[in-house]
């Protein structure tokens, strides 16, 4: 049975795409791209000649038949402008109507922008939100910004460099001045990130240019105070002749407390002792 593959291809660089996209581009009768012009220049490099055809926000109620019809006698790619499609593109309704379908959809994992950033970013990876491309007008996107205001998790967002400076004011307005990663040109001759806070971000990129996604701290977690059982627990400890290293490394996994916060703690818990 023909199958819809999802493909990734490169965010900027056209080295960073792995060979089983090679090799399945060149393989399919047919490829569905948000952007031909894009995805012309990557099929030149590698000498692909598989057929294109467009299918973006524009046109995507009109193309779908096309393609799903396509896709009862052959195999078909899909690919975005960038990166993975699906994301913040008209890739989804594509693929939502081919598992409708019973048409076999399948992955093929590559580039990514927002997994880019968040990595190089410096801010926490392990757990995080995506919130595609912000919305244009301020309200809206101040209304956003105040949803999230208690948000822990680090947040990624994309934005168009003619409204980057004013994202950032708005999010200082509404977040503190929070740490922040800038990313610009991922992967293209003029990548760039910047880290520090979001008053120094702007302050730094005075004309914008290029594409920038937004790596934004979440909120950060409060530290818990030492209250009269974690003061217990450090003179048990003690007197079970644990020493103050132990002590302290153990009672800060346990309650989150720093270190340094638990062992001024340790020192007036034990002194005469």
């Amino acid at each position: 049975m023909p199958t819809l593959y999802i493909v990734a291809t490169p965010i900027g660089n056209l080295e960073d795409i792995s060979l089983r996209a090679l090799r399945l581009l060149k393989q399919v009768k047919l490829i569905a791209a948000e952007d031909t012009r894009t995805a012309r220049k990557l099929l030149n490099a590698y000498d692909i000649e598989t057929q294109l055809t467009s299918y973006h926000e524009h046109n995507k109620r009109t193309k779908l038949g096309y393609l799903l019809d396509c896709l009862k006698e052959k195999d078909v790619a899909l690919v975005s402008e960038a990166g993975m499609p699906g994301l913040s593109d008209p890739g989804y309704e594509l693929i939502l109507a081919a598992i409708e379908c019973g048409i076999t959809v399948v992955p093929v994992p590559g580039a990514s922008a927002v997994i880019t950033a968040l990595v190089v970013s410096g801010l926490p990876s392990d757990q995080f939100l995506y919130l595609g491309f912000l919305p244009r007008r301020q309200g809206a996107r101040r209304r956003l910004f105040e949803s999230l205001a208690e948000e822990p998790r680090t947040m990624v967002a994309f934005e168009a460099p003619h409204r980057l400076l004013e994202t950032l004011d708005d999010a200082k307005e509404v977040f503190g001045d929070r740490w922040v990663a800038v990313c610009r040109e991922l992967t293209k001759v003029h990548e760039e990130v910047f880290r520090g806070r979001l008053s120094q971000a702007a302050e730094h990129f005075v004309q914008p240019r290029g594409e920038f996604t937004l790596v934004i701290e979440g909120r950060a977690q409060k530290e818990p105070e030492i209250n009269q059982q974690i003061k217990k627990e450090l003179r048990e400890l003690h007197r079970q002749g644990a020493g103050a290293r132990e002590a302290v490394a153990r009672l800060s996994e346990a309650s989150g407390i720093s270190k340094k916060k638990l062992y001024q703690a340790w020192l007036k818990a034990t002194k005469g002792d």
